[in-house]
């Protein structure tokens, strides 16, 4: 059996540039012939991640059952080391040998060749296991001096360690049971063995309608200049836009479970987490210029069984077209209710949805019939999709 938990959400974002690409312009796309306005699904990643962290400091999660995106690894090793009462400059270099035996080098600077994602307790793991086979991490596990070939150094490194601190090692790279790396997956370069599939796809979030490009020109003045006001002392401009969003992601609840080691109740804890940061959490991008902070105001999840996940995109092929007083997050709503619809009858399947909407856009009436049943709150939403991903198929 195969449970795909979707989340599909519609946000109303005022002027802002939430997401910008290289030349400071809010990212965009061509779909169905017009541009879009577009945030990235790395940056909604990252902006789900950070929300998790939050949730730490609630005790919603616990430190240990997120990761880290880092190059700075050998500082958190020899911090860890520290602390169980290793002298700093000796567990630096028991750390880079300990790395350097999994093909894992360290540049002189102490950062990793690239950036690395791992489980707070694959680190502890990591530091535990240093600390234990400490007077089996000899020089003679180091790298030869010639630099001329990296991939064979690296190799010649780990052919030099001891076998059972390889195989301590190769035990502690399983994830960690960190939610994020179950969810978002990860690589590692020199360990391709222990990468980790992705239990959560997360789309390109692309606006509902049409955008073009607007600018705003900015002048500043220094405020201890003489009497002569006249001219600015700073000027510019800031490309934005203001656009309704359509945004989705489906997660994998049996390859959440797997990528949890198995253990259920975390991966309910998850996915909740995920469904949760998914709605509230929101990009950074030059939110001090604009303090677009504009929540979802419709939002659904479905819960479908042993077959392929549906991005209802195709619903805003055609651009939204909104006629005076009338709302594009609503008209956005009734064309994806209708795709659902459409595109349950087309393969014969039934909709196993529920959403929630705000009522002062939608009115009391309002159902999207392709979406299943409206629930009073994105709260029961979250809280009917937890219970019917456990379920098991009769």
């Amino acid at each position: 059996m195969k449970t795909m938990i979707e989340i599909h959400a519609l946000q109303n974002f005022a002027p802002s540039n939430l997401n910008r690409d290289d030349t400071g312009a809010p990212k965009d796309a061509f779909f169905g012939g017009t541009r879009r306005a577009r945030v990235s699904s790395q940056c909604i990643k990252r902006a789900v991640r950070q929300y998790f962290k939050e949730l730490v400091g609630q005790k919603a999660l616990t430190s240990n059952d997120v990761a880290f995106r880092t190059k700075r690894v050998l500082d958190a090793l020899i911090a860890h080391l520290v602390k169980q009462g290793r002298e700093k400059e000796e567990a630096d270099k028991k750390s880079r040998l300990a790395l350097a035996s999994m093909e894992l080098s360290v540049k002189e600077d102490g950062k990793s060749e690239y950036l690395l994602f791992l489980g707070q307790r694959e680190i502890s793991g990591i530091a535990n296991i240093i600390n234990e086979k400490w007077d089996s991490i000899t020089a003679s596990s180091a790298p030869p001096a010639e630099r001329k070939n990296p991939g064979r150094t690296k190799k010649q490194a780990a052919q030099s360690a001891d076998p059972e601190l390889k195989k301590a090692l190769d035990k502690v790279f399983n994830g960690g049971k960190a939610v994020d790396v179950a969810l978002f997956g990860r690589m590692l370069a020199d360990m391709p063995e222990k990468n980790q599939n992705a239990a959560c796809q997360v789309a390109h979030a692309i606006s509902t309608h049409a955008v073009e490009r607007e600018f705003d020109f900015y002048t500043a003045v220094d405020d201890l200049k003489p009497e002569d006001t006249a001219g600015a002392d700073m000027m510019g401009t800031v490309e934005f836009n203001s656009a309704c969003f359509y945004r989705y992601a489906v997660v994998d609840w049996e390859k959440l479970v797997a990528n949890l080691q198995n253990d259920t109740e975390l991966a309910a804890r998850g996915l909740r987490a995920f469904l949760e940061g998914f709605v509230v959490a929101e990009p950074t991008g030059k939110q001090n210029t604009f303090a677009a902070h504009n929540p979802p105001e419709f939002v659904t999840v479905s819960v479908r069984r042993n077959t392929a996940p549906r991005n209802l995109a195709n619903a805003f092929e055609t651009a939204v077209r909104v006629k005076k007083d009338e709302s594009l997050t609503k008209e956005s709503a009734t064309r994806l209710s209708a795709k659902a619809a459409a595109l349950n009858k087309l393969y014969g399947t039934l909709s196993n949805s529920r959403y929630a909407l705000t009522e002062d856009v939608f009115g009391e009436k309002y159902e999207a019939k392709g979406l299943g049943e409206k629930l009073e709150s994105i709260t029961d939403v979250i809280q009917w999709a937890l219970s019917e991903a456990s379920q098991k198929e009769e």
